[in-house]
């Protein structure tokens, strides 16, 4: 493996530090060695492996692994391990049949075969524009998703939120760690991915609503504005606007016809949004987003984090069975932390595109998978808030600190084992999950049960929801994946949904 391919040191930097305390914080353990070794995967998973692994175009999570072991303070032994494990099974960068250039760029969207020209044209644009005008030119712009004289409609942002939101996850670690290569290959990975549905994003979602002002005065503002703002203030939560998103959600699961989705296989979520996708926008179309407004921005970042962790963890447990640890609504979980570090990045109108494009396509893998149901009251009567690892544990000394619960001697804070077992688990999912819970824990932590901003919603239990929501969701997924670290089995994400049976 080597890290000093020509084409690649400027694409590949030093990761930087978060722009916002929205964003996450790097954990200790980053060190020299680590960097290193993050690099030399990142530089070499860019030139030798293409970005889908087969032919049904399932991602190449190389780079996902790698920055999330990076983030979380792994050794570069550990980053190297997750490399050689990931490797063995992709399949190797090709020529594409022709040279992507501005004159045939929409000509070729959503052919795989034209990932590696894709790839060489967004690197001269990031290289030449930076990452901000390369986004927004190729993802939100009129011209590249509704062009009537195309020869097909080019729908990028519905081609950046598809494939479960692969490219937008992929270009959101660009973002967070500013690490160029990253966005170049999201952008391509966009570029070149189904459509599957155009009727997700509908075109209407191109007319703005807010009140902009010019693009460097707003940018200004609402980069200050992140950077100073405490995360989940009370001023945010009393700043929101529109219909919240729980109420959206509480309305959907009245809905007797939104409730007869059945399993359709790799169709389900295409099935979906073509029978629902405009009932769900109806739903949704008093929740919006001021562009312009800091406090808005990060109330609706606050409500999009609480919810897709909910309909992960709480419509994932059931009091009579095993966690349903969803495959499908765990993606949900790990990109809806990239949010702040694109509000970082993007222009008023475009925040609120993206915000309303990725709430329709997270409520349409939620219906999607069955729509389960969210027993929130009977969740947290029957949950932990510390749960503890398996295994042998240590024998304290008698001279330690003795608290009331004596577990807490021995794991005094939960989230470390769940961290620790989750960069040494085989599956490369884990440890990106673990630690968007993780950070959800660090902004929210504190709230406490009962806060207005849930409790007037139309959500039954809402009032009952506080800041043990992450640890309680992460220790269900430790105990279904398995706590390889201390011996036990690895597990496996659950594929088979939460559909009602036929009668």
């Amino acid at each position: 493996m080597s890290s000093n391919h020509p084409s690649t040191p400027d694409l590949f930097p030093v990761p930087s530090s978060p722009l916002s305390p929205l964003i996450p914080k790097h954990w200790p353990g980053i060190s020299i060695e680590s960097t290193a070794a993050l690099q030399a995967v990142l530089k070499d998973n860019h030139v030798k492996w293409n970005i889908f692994f087969n032919d049904s175009g399932f991602h190449n999570h190389i780079a996902h692994r790698a920055i999330a072991y990076w983030a979380l303070g792994a050794a570069g032994d550990l980053i190297k391990a997750g490399y050689e494990a990931d490797s063995s099974y992709q399949r190797p960068a090709f020529e594409s049949p022709e040279k992507i250039t501005e004159k045939n760029f929409k000509d070729h969207l959503g052919d795989r075969q034209f990932y590696g020209a894709y790839l060489a044209f967004f690197t001269d644009i990031v290289r030449q524009q930076g990452a901000a005008a390369a986004i927004e030119q190729y993802i939100f712009a009129k011209d590249v998703n509704i062009d009537p004289s195309a020869k097909k409609k080019p729908d990028m942002l519905n081609r950046f939120l598809g494939g479960l939101v692969h490219p937008m996850i992929h270009l959101g670690y660009g973002l967070e760690f500013n690490l160029p290569g990253m966005v170049v290959e999201g952008l391509a990975e966009a570029a070149v991915h189904s459509d599957d549905s155009a009727c997700r994003i509908p075109d209407d979602f191109f007319d703005y609503s807010g009140g902009a002002k010019t693009i460097a005065e707003d940018t200004f503002s609402r980069f200050k504005s992140l950077l100073i703002l405490s995360p989940d203030t009370k001023s945010a939560s009393d700043h929101a606007t529109g219909t919240h998103v729980f109420t959206v959600v509480a309305r959907i699961l009245k809905d007797p016809e939104l409730g007869k989705v059945q399993d359709t296989g790799s169709g389900m979520f295409i099935f979906t949004m073509e029978h629902y996708a405009s009932k769900v926008i109806e739903y949704m179309s008093d929740w919006r987003v001021d562009g312009t407004n800091p406090a808005d921005i990060e109330n609706k970042l606050q409500q999009l984090s609480w919810l897709n962790s909910v309909l992960y963890g709480i419509g994932g447990w059931s009091k009579d069975k095993p966690f349903n640890a969803d495959f499908f609504h765990m993606h949900l979980v790990t990109s809806s932390i990239f949010l702040p570090s694109y509000v970082a990045y993007l222009k008023p109108s475009s925040i609120e595109h993206l915000f309303r494009g990725y709430l329709l396509i997270s409520l349409g893998w939620w219906i999607s998978r069955g729509r389960p149901v969210l027993n929130i009251s009977e969740f947290y009567a029957s949950t932990t808030s510390h749960p503890l690892p398996s295994g042998a544990i240590p024998s304290p000394n008698k001279d330690t600190l003795r608290p009331t619960n004596p577990t807490k001697v021995v794991t005094p804070n939960a989230w470390l084992p769940i961290i620790e077992t989750s960069v040494v688990h085989p599956d490369d999912h884990l440890p990106k999950l673990q630690r968007a819970l993780a950070h959800y824990a660090t902004l929210y932590g504190t709230r406490e049960m009962g806060r207005k901003d849930f409790a007037g919603t139309e959500l039954e239990g809402a009032e009952k929801l506080d800041g043990t929501l992450f640890i309680r969701v992460a220790g269900l997924t430790a105990e279904r994946l398995g706590r390889v670290r201390e011996g036990q089995e690895a597990g496996k994400w659950d594929r088979k949904g939460f559909y009602q049976p036929k009668l």
